[in-house]
């Protein structure tokens, strides 16, 4: 059998180690989250896209201007569609002369 003390010795020396992972893991969160720290990692991650996007764009001029023309003939295809299909503005009729209406009788006046 076991001595009972040992095992409680051995219990609580691992206990205390365990207890150290922990707080190490703590700290290690605790450092990962914090605000200043986050936005220095965004803000890294910003300039480093950026200079990858500005490196392409310098490697594929053409590519760059083909995205640009559709991007702006895309948000400009309301205007441009309404542009061509504008109705022509119709230049008013000039007005008849006025008609007797078939409920008055016709004058009989000349026919005598």
């Amino acid at each position: 059998m076991s001595n009972p003390k040992l095992d409680l010795l051995a219990a609580e020396a691992e206990a205390a180690l365990a207890r150290e992972r922990l707080s190490g893991t703590v700290s290690q969160l605790q450092a990962k989250l914090d605000p200043k720290a986050l936005a220095e990692e965004a803000k890294d991650a910003g300039l480093s896209a950026a200079r990858a996007g500005a490196e392409g764009a310098r490697r594929n001029p053409g590519l760059v201007a083909g995205a640009a023309a559709a991007t702006g003939l895309l948000l400009a295809s309301g205007p441009i569609a309404r542009f061509f299909h504008r109705r022509k503005v119709r230049k008013p009729l000039p007005a008849e002369p006025a008609s007797p209406s078939p409920s008055t009788p016709p004058s009989t006046q000349g026919t005598e």
